[in-house]
């Protein structure tokens, strides 16, 4: 009889225990409070697909002008900075070795036409009169010479921007005055001008001749110069996996300069992608991973991402786990932990 009550009782106690302990916790799953959030559903956006490549302008065309031989400078009619037009006179060499041989041509064409008149008669042997057509072709080819390095002419229009010798000085033949190459004076063709970009070869088919491009400088950060491809390399460096492409930036108020650095937009086409409000995407303190916070079934699903390109105030994110459709936290997601019950607010 005894033992009958105290098993009753021990009964009852472990009854009694189970059912205190669901009603705790029914109470603590009713206190848990649902963190209020607003939603944005993602949909793929198409975007333009863009490859960004840092170039340092060039001059389309530099000469270091130079006669052919030495000799003494008889006048430089222009100045660093000078504006030239094609066919404007830049130097003068001194003239004597032309008009030595401005002479010898004048008498050897007497003779040459003498040697013409007498052939038409056959009155020389054709031995003569070969040497008599050599000598006077030579003679022509050399004054032509001295006279092309005697008056130095522009060859397109341009800049002057270096000059390395004074009027009356000799000449040597020998870079001088900081000039890289032997030459007298330096021009640049500056309109327009060009950069030479290396480009991964996983672009090469997507690249071609004509294509157009955007350069944007920090000198003139609310500007965009729009210019072309104009050469493709058709060869692939082994070693850096890359390809060569030339392009060429109208320059028409030169605003831009050789020596300056720019980033090249080549536009490839367009992509679908995923593209997020930047402030949804949350930063891991003390580290780089970036994560943001997806609605699953009124909890909070915490996505680790990737950053792709920054598109204002948002940005393109990577992420196995982010599906369309997929519903977004993009207010109060700072409060969140993985889990975390939402409640959703317009």
């Amino acid at each position: 009889m005894i033992r009958n009550i105290i098993l009753s009782t021990i009964a009852l106690s472990v009854l009694a225990g189970c059912s205190g302990g669901k009603d705790n916790k029914a109470a603590q799953e009713t206190t848990e409070e649902a963190i209020p959030v607003k939603v944005l559903t993602l949909e793929p956006t198409s975007i333009a697909t863009t490859l960004d490549y840092t170039a340092d302008l060039q001059a389309d065309e530099e000469v270091y002008y130079a006669p052919s031989a030495a000799g003494r400078i008889e006048k430089i009619h222009v100045e660093v900075g000078d504006r030239i037009k094609k066919g404007q006179l830049l130097v003068e060499m001194d003239r004597t070795n032309l008009i030595q041989a401005e002479v010898e041509l004048k008498n050897l064409e007497t003779e040459y036409n003498r040697a013409v008149a007498l052939k038409q008669t056959g009155s020389i042997s054709q031995q003569n009169y070969d040497a008599a057509v050599t000598q006077y072709e030579v003679a022509k080819a050399n004054v032509e010479f001295l006279r092309e390095n005697t008056q130095m002419l522009a060859p397109f229009d341009g800049i002057v921007t270096g000059k390395y010798y004074e009027d009356k000085e000799l000449y040597t033949g020998a870079a001088v005055g900081g000039a890289s190459k032997p030459s007298v004076i330096a021009i640049q063709k500056t309109n327009p001008l060009k950069a030479y970009v290396n480009l991964s070869e996983q672009y090469y088919l997507s690249v071609k001749k004509g294509m157009s491009v955007e350069l944007k400088s920090n000198i003139y950060p609310d500007r965009v110069f729009e210019g072309k491809v104009s050469i493709v390399y058709p060869t692939i460096d082994p070693a850096s996996r890359t390809f060569t492409v030339e392009v060429k930036i109208p320059n028409n108020d030169e605003a831009l300069r050789p020596g300056m650095y720019g980033t090249i937009n080549f536009f490839i086409g367009e992509t679908s992608t995923l593209v997020v409000p930047a402030i949804a995407v949350l930063k891991l303190q003390g580290a780089n991973d970036r994560y943001l916070f997806l609605n699953e079934n009124g909890r909070a699903k915490r996505v680790g991402v990737t950053l792709g390109r920054r598109f204002d105030d948002k940005v393109e994110v990577f992420s196995d786990d982010i599906k369309p459709g997929a519903q977004l936290v993009i207010v109060g997601q700072g409060r969140l932990i993985d889990g975390s019950p939402l409640k959703i607010t317009k």
